[in-house]
């Protein structure tokens, strides 16, 4: 079986929790592969009967979009295991943490995060506070994207989170966040690249900024950074498995993902990048001093948001345009 990921520090820990066990366990000779996400790779290899790769982690806009085009297996939620209580995966995985194609393993946030000593005795506590430089004060990272920016704008503007999406579909949405978004353009830094933030705030550029929060977690316990999240308005995202259409492996490649879903496979993950495991019965798992720090922690869920993958499909070109052309206006 050949597992496909994103390299680094997380395949490392894919390979190393899941990956491998079930090789040792199951006799499975394991090849290793690494890309840089997308569909291109896995078109090519479906259109040309030549499978290489049998499973392969994904972000969920991309298995969906693949799922759509033919080029994945579908996954049915009785094909993964139940809790250990008995619990069926259907209830056990967190909302989204099953699609047609796609297992979930686990969930990674875009947040606001803090220089925690510059806010001693007064840390913003919600998303209004991001766009509030008076009370607040300091520069602001944000990614140079609309992606983000344009739902915290909103809901910085009072939309509530479950509204976000339909608010943002319409002109007058769009305008509004735009409109919020104009109250802090002078004080923001733009970064492009996910090491920017913890560096930005390391040299005192910024105050606060968007991140990753796999990046911030790390700045924070192997760097000693006095950094901390703002949860309120964090966007989830989902990352699982999926298995290639047409793979000469098929059964070696669904056993090997209902293994790396179970709960406790997946608490495995966890420690090294605090990335939050899909399924609730993994979260108890969890050394409570990490479980703080997980996206899918039911203390950080209130006012989360989850990405619409959807959404941004389909409104991404417009709303790049038009955030290109609001980055170059004074």
């Amino acid at each position: 079986m050949t597992f496909t990921s994103w390299g680094g520090a997380w395949q490392d820990t894919q390979e190393a929790t899941a990956a491998k066990p079930f090789a040792a366990k199951t006799g499975t000779q394991l090849k290793t592969d690494t890309y840089n996400g997308g569909i291109a790779q896995i078109r090519a290899q479906v259109q040309s009967n030549n499978v290489t790769w049998d499973v392969v982690d994904m972000q969920l806009a991309d298995s969906i979009r693949a799922c759509d085009e033919g080029l994945l297996e579908k996954i049915k939620p009785t094909d993964l295991a139940p809790a250990a209580d008995g619990t069926a995966p259907k209830s056990d995985f967190l909302p989204g943490g099953i699609s047609d194609c796609l297992a979930g393993s686990i969930a990674w946030s875009t947040l606001i995060t803090f220089n925690g000593d510059k806010f001693k005795g007064h840390e913003p506590a919600k998303i209004a506070d991001f766009f509030d430089v008076k009370n607040f004060p300091g520069k602001r990272g944000l990614r140079k994207s609309p992606e983000g920016a344009l739902e915290w704008a909103l809901l910085a503007d009072g939309v509530a989170p479950g509204d976000v999406y339909k608010v943002l579909a319409t002109p007058a949405g769009v305008n509004r966040a735009f409109r919020k978004l104009d109250t802090i353009k002078s004080s923001v830094v733009w970064w492009e690249t996910g090491a920017q933030p913890a560096q930005l705030m390391a040299d005192g550029e910024v105050t606060m900024t968007s991140a990753y929060n796999g990046r911030i977690y790390s700045a924070m316990v192997k760097d000693k950074k006095p950094f901390d999240f703002l949860w309120d308005g964090q966007l989830k995202n989902v990352e699982g498995y999926a298995i290639v259409k047409g793979t000469k492996n098929l059964k070696t490649a669904q056993d090997f993902v209902r293994y790396a879903t179970q709960a406790d496979t997946l608490a495995k993950l966890a420690p090294g990048l605090a990335y939050g495991p899909m399924r609730k019965s993994a979260v108890p798992l969890i050394d409570p001093k990490v479980a703080a720090y997980l996206p899918t922690a039911p203390a950080n869920q209130k006012g989360a948001v989850d990405v619409d993958t959807a959404f941004w499909a389909d409104h991404s070109d417009d709303l790049n345009q038009r955030f290109a052309v609001w980055l170059s206006q004074k």
